[in-house]
């Protein structure tokens, strides 16, 4: 049985994709480059179960690209809960704030364009329930270090991409040139020992790495 097909009867029998989201993700795969970027169905409604089982009043994104996670993660907010997201690229901020407002979420969401550790610095008085990281994978440890003490006990952390196409498994051969991999081995270590969080790595798409924030 293919990887394939193991997928889309995986899909076939979770929560249907929401109709916005399946128009964001066709249109970002019309007319965005590295469409693959997206979150996409299953992972998007495994981000929704979490948040609804947290309810989370606070939620930080780092990386929202067009904001397909940034929806699914507000579907679990409590009321008046509120997201901050950060997002690097300019060019993607009307398509991100066009479809939050398609989605009604406009006040519960504050998008940041920027760098995400000049946006950090910004929100270093915060407390969050739910961190959602899926930005450039050579600086997982650093968005990590700036964030892990500011989320509650029992709060959650959730890091993308973390089996990196395969390549974070150790007998992947490495090119001399390739720090994002070594950075992705190197976050995934340090926070297998990290006494201030308990890993569990779901061997899902690229791998996604819930850490539950302890009282260390």
């Amino acid at each position: 049985m293919t990887e394939h097909a193991i997928q889309t009867y995986a899909d076939h029998h979770s929560e249907p994709e929401p109709p916005l989201l399946r128009q964001l993700w066709r249109e970002t795969h019309l007319q965005l480059l590295m469409p693959r970027m997206a979150t996409g169905h299953w992972q998007g409604r495994l981000l929704s179960l979490l948040s609804h089982l947290i309810k989370p009043s606070s939620i930080l994104e780092i990386g929202t690209f067009t904001g397909y996670a940034t929806l699914c993660l507000a579907e679990g907010l409590a009321k008046n809960g509120h997201i901050h997201t950060i997002e690097v690229n300019p060019e993607r901020e009307s398509r991100i704030r066009r479809y939050v407002a398609a989605a009604g979420l406009s006040s519960n969401v504050t998008l940041h364009v920027g760098d995400a550790g000049d946006v950090l610095a910004e929100l270093v008085g915060e407390v969050w329930d739910l961190v959602f990281i899926d930005a450039d994978k050579i600086n997982n440890g650093r968005y990590f270090e700036l964030v892990v003490n500011q989320v509650r006990p029992g709060g959650l952390l959730i890091v993308d991409n973390v089996l990196w196409g395969g390549k974070a498994l150790p007998d992947y051969p490495l090119k001399a040139n390739d720090h994002d991999t070594r950075a992705v081995r190197a976050f995934n270590d340090h926070v297998q020992h990290d006494p201030r969080v308990v890993p569990l790595l779901l061997p899902v798409r690229d791998g996604l790495l819930l850490l539950r924030r302890t009282a260390a």
